[in-house]
C-alpha cells in the first residue's frame, strides 16, 4: 500500500538523489584509498598487533623517567599555551576583518581569507622548520609555528562561528547608529560565547598534542620524550607518556565543560559587568600566559634582526623555481589525488563513528572513548595500522579515522549539549525517545538554518510531521518545536502560525504545552 502523498517527506527524493551522487563519486575514492576491510580480521594481522602491544606493558614507572616527564609536561603546556595566547592575538582582528558578520551589507574580504588560507595551509613543521634557522633548536620555533597555523585557523573558525547566529541582534543595533564592533559584541558574542569557548579549548588541547610533531625540531616537551622513546623501542616508556597524553586531554576537555557551563549561569544582579569569577579567571589565564613565556624563556629579539630576515629569505628561495617538468607533476598528481582519497574515506569514517559516539547518553563511557582517541598522535596511530593492514593509503586512512573520530565525536557532543533543548523535551513529554528523539530534536537544533526557509516549505514539511504525527502520536507543537528548533518558534506558535503556514491543516497549541515549553 502506498503511503498518502500528503503524508510523504517532501525532501525524500532530493535526499535520494543526493546519496545516488554521493556514491558515484564515492567509489573511485575508496578504490584509490585501497579500501579492503577484510584484512582487518585477518589472523595474522591480529597477532602482530597484540605483539605490538604488549610491548607497551608494562608502563615505565621509574623515579628518574617520571622527572623527566614531569619537565616535559609543563614544557608541552607551556609550549601550547604561549602558542596559543599569539594564534588568539593574531585570529581576534582576522576574523573581524574576514567575516561578513556585523556588517549592514553582507560582503567577504578576499584579501584577509586569502591570508588565512596560507597562514593554516603551510603545516605547523614547515612554520617550525622556518624559525629553527633563526632561533635554533628549542621552544621557541614551535611557539611561534603554532601561532602562525593556530592563528589561520581561529581566525577561520570564528568568522565563520559568527556569520552562523543569529544576525538580528547585531542588525537591529546597527539600525539604530552602533558601529560594527559593538554590534559584534553585544548582538553576536552572547550567542556565539559557548562555541568560540569550546572551539578556543579544543584548539588548545590540539597543541597539545602537536608537540608531538614539535619535538622533531627539538622544541621539547611530550613529543622529544616521544620521539626518543620511538626511536629506542621503549614501549613502557611510550604508554607512560600516552597516559600522560590522556591526562592532558581529559583536563582539557573538563576546563571546556567547565567554561560551558559557567556560560550558561545566569549573570547576578549587579551594577558591574564581570563578577569575582570571570576576574579570578582573567587573572589566571593571563598568569598562566606570562608564566609560560618566562618558563620558556622566550626572546623574540633575534626575528627582528636583519640575518634572521636573511635566513628566512634564503629558506624560501629554496623552494624557486618549482619543478614542472611532466614526470615529477605526474607524481605530484598521483600522490594529490592518493591524498585526497585518504583524507574523505577517514573523515566519512570517523564522522558517522564520531556521530553515534556522541548521541547516546549517559555521557561518561563515550566521552572516556573519545578523549582516549583523539589523545594517541596520529603516528603512533599510523604505526598500528601500517602493522595491521600494512603499508600503503588505507592504514593512513585507518589512522586518520580512528583520531579524527575522537575529534568530531567531542565537536558534535558539544554542539548537541549547545542546542535549545526545548525540541527534545517537547519530544521526551509525548515519549518519543531513543533515535527519533535524537534525529528530529537535537540534530536538527544544530542547523544554523534549522527555522522554516519559506511558508511553502513549512506547510509541507507540516503536512508530513501531521501524518506521522498520527502514527507516532507526536502534537503538533512537537511538530514545529522540531521545524525551528528553538524556543521563540514554539512560544510565538499560537500568535502567528496561521500567517506562516497559511492554508495547512495543523492542530490548535493547547495553554498547557505552551506552559510546559516555557
Amino acid at each position: 500500500m502506498l503511503l498518502n502523498p500528503a503524508y510523504r517527506d517532501p525532501a525524500a527524493r532530493g535526499r535520494l538523489l543526493g546519496a545516488l551522487s554521493a556514491l558515484v563519486v564515492l567509489w573511485p575514492l575508496l578504490q584509490a584509498a585501497e579500501v579492503r576491510p577484510g584484512v582487518l580480521f585477518d589472523g595474522g594481522s591480529l597477532k602482530v598487533i597484540g605483539n605490538f602491544l604488549a610491548g607497551f606493558l608494562p608502563p615505565e614507572t621509574g623515579a628518574e623517567f617520571l622527572a623527566y616527564l614531569g619537565k616535559a609536561v609543563l614544557e608541552t603546556l607551556a609550549i601550547a599555551t604561549a602558542g596559543m595566547a599569539l594564534a588568539f592575538v593574531l585570529a581576534v582582528p582576522l576574523a573581524y576583518l574576514a567575516s561578513a558578520a556585523g556588517r549592514e551589507k553582507a560582503t567577504l574580504n578576499p584579501l584577509t581569507r586569502g591570508l588565512l588560507t596560507i597562514l593554516r595551509g603551510i603545516p605547523e613543521l614547515v612554520w617550525a622548520l622556518v624559525f629553527v634557522r633563526v632561533f635554533g633548536l628549542g621552544p621557541a620555533a614551535g611557539v611561534l609555528a603554532l601561532g602562525l597555523t593556530y592563528g589561520g585557523m581561529l581566525a577561520k573558525v570564528y568568522a565563520e562561528i559568527l556569520e552562523s547566529v543569529d544576525p538580528a541582534p547585531a542588525a537591529a543595533l546597527r539600525r539604530n547608529g552602533a558601529r560594527r564592533p559593538l554590534a559584534i559584541v553585544y548582538g553576536l558574542l552572547p550567542q556565539a560565547a559557548k562555541e568560540l569557548t569550546s572551539y578556543t579549548t579544543y584548539r588548545w588541547e590540539c597543541a597539545i598534542r602537536a608537540s608531538v610533531v614539535m619535538g622533531f625540531v627539538g622544541a621539547g616537551g611530550l613529543g622529544q620524550l616521544m620521539d626518543q622513546a620511538m626511536k629506542m623501542l621503549n614501549g613502557g616508556e611510550a604508554a607512560t607518556i600516552l597516559l600522560a597524553f590522556m591526562a592532558l586531554v581529559f583536563a582539557a576537555d573538563g576546563l571546556s565543560g567547565w567554561l560551558r557551563r559557567a556560560l550558561d549561569t545566569p549573570p547576578a544582579a549587579r551594577t558591574s559587568p564581570f563578577g569575582w569569577r570571570s576576574g579570578v579567571f582573567a587573572l589566571a589565564l593571563v598568569a598562566a600566559i606570562g608564566s609560560s613565556f618566562a618558563y620558556l624563556e622566550i626572546s623574540f629579539k633575534a626575528l627582528l634582526t636583519v640575518e634572521a630576515a636573511s635566513s628566512i629569505g634564503e629558506f624560501f628561495a629554496g623552494f624557486f623555481p618549482p619543478d614542472l617538468s611532466s614526470a615529477w607533476l605526474v607524481k605530484v598528481a598521483r600522490g594529490a589525488w592518493e591524498t585526497l582519497a585518504i583524507s574523505v574515506v577517514g573523515t566519512l569514517l570517523a564522522a558517522a563513528a564520531g556521530l553515534l559516539l556522541a548521541l547516546p547518553r549517559p555521557r561518561a563511557p563515550f566521552s572516556f572513548l573519545l578523549n582516549t582517541l583523539r589523545s594517541v598522535p596520529e603516528l603512533v596511530w599510523a604505526t598500528l595500522t601500517a602493522l595491521a593492514v600494512g603499508l600503503g593509503p588505507f592504514a593512513g586512512a585507518l589512522a586518520l579515522a580512528l583520531h579524527t573520530t575522537g575529534v568530531l565525536g567531542r565537536l558534535f557532543a558539544e554542539a548537541i549539549e549547545n542546542a535549545p533543548p526545548e525540541p527534545a523535551f517537547a519530544l521526551r513529554l509525548r515519549g518519543i525517545g531513543g533515535i527519533i528523539m535524537m534525529n528530529d530534536s537535537r540534530i536538527l537544533s544544530t542547523q544554523p538554518d534549522a527555522p522554516l526557509a519559506t511558508s511553502r516549505r513549512g506547510c509541507e514539511r507540516a503536512d508530513y510531521l501531521k501524518g506521522e504525527a498520527g502514527r507516532r502520536k507526536i502534537s503538533s507543537w512537537t511538530a514545529l518545536g522540531t521545524l525551528y528548533g528553538s524556543r521563540h518558534a514554539v512560544q510565538g506558535a499560537v500568535r502567528d502560525i496561521r500567517r506562516r503556514v497559511k492554508g495547512c491543516r495543523i492542530w490548535s497549541f493547547s495553554t498547557r504545552e505552551i506552559r510546559l515549553l516555557q
